[in-house]
């Protein structure tokens, strides 16, 4: 009877029709709607419900609200996470990781242990036969200076090996309130500001002078989105974040749309 039944799930999973998953900012580590261990937990369920006809799966950026890998030491705690994670890959799900503003201090630790590869900046990739631009979305578009370079300064290698050399103990915890700090200064996220504001909106526009994009994937703007860009059939998506959408994006071969989990209230602003 067990026998039987393994087979019939596996008949079961094979007949499904594979999907691609693409979400970013979990921001784990801080509180908001939820505890960050009840979001982690979250987002743990997520994974379960996707891993029977995910083919691949794309954390695009700011999973972690801070991360710093000292040469012994990673930051503590998502140990839930870290376990699915390893689970998916033993399942044979390829994971790609692109690092965020808040978790740029990813080295290899994801890839030593997990096997799933580092992204630093956004890359093209064909997937089911359409173009996929796929990055986290900071330091893109016109205009922030100051972050850009800041973002440099931080991506310097001696930067980083003068920030080894404090102790974690008050390390991470600086870095906890700079990247609280960093947060706070962005405002309102909400709402749509127009197209001739939306940074990123700009930037895929401009960017399809040089690239046939099908779809331009981005994070790091915080509401989820879906808008029809200049050539009226390549689309510019946002995948929001899980601080309060816990929006998500799945391309099924054909159509890819913007989803939401364990929010029922979940909308996107479309065009």
């Amino acid at each position: 009877m067990v026998l039987l039944w393994n087979v019939h799930n596996s008949l079961y999973s094979n007949n499904l029709k594979k999907k691609i998953y693409f979400a970013s900012d979990f921001h784990l580590g801080v509180n908001a709607k939820y505890t960050s261990a009840e979001r982690e937990r979250q987002i743990v369920r997520w994974l379960d419900q996707i891993k029977e006809d995910a083919e691949e799966i794309y954390l695009v950026g700011d999973v972690f609200d801070f991360w710093f890998e000292y040469s012994y030491v990673v930051p503590k705690g998502y140990i839930r996470l870290f376990g699915k994670l390893a689970e998916l890959r033993d399942f044979g799900i390829p994971i790609y990781f692109f690092i965020g503003n808040h978790d740029m201090w990813m080295f290899k630790y994801f890839e030593d242990e997990f096997g799933i590869p580092i992204y630093r900046e956004p890359i093209v990739k064909t997937i089911k036969g359409k173009t996929f631009f796929i990055g986290h979305g900071d330091g893109l578009g016109p205009g922030d200076y100051g972050y850009k370079f800041i973002k440099k300064v931080f991506a310097n290698p001696i930067c980083q090996w003068l920030f080894a050399r404090i102790h974690p103990n008050f390390g991470i915890g600086l870095a906890n309130f700079w990247s609280g700090r960093s947060r706070e200064s962005n405002g309102d996220e909400s709402t749509f500001l127009g197209e001739d504001k939306e940074w990123l909106l700009i930037y895929a526009n401009k960017k399809l002078d040089t690239l046939a994009a099908d779809f331009f994937i981005f994070g790091h703007r915080h509401l989820p989105i879906d808008y029809t860009l200049k050539n009226q059939t390549s689309r510019y998506i946002n995948l929001g974040e899980w601080m309060n959408f816990n929006s998500y994006a799945v391309f099924d071969g054909n159509d890819l749309t913007i989803e939401f989990f364990e929010n029922e209230e979940g909308t996107v602003y479309k065009k």
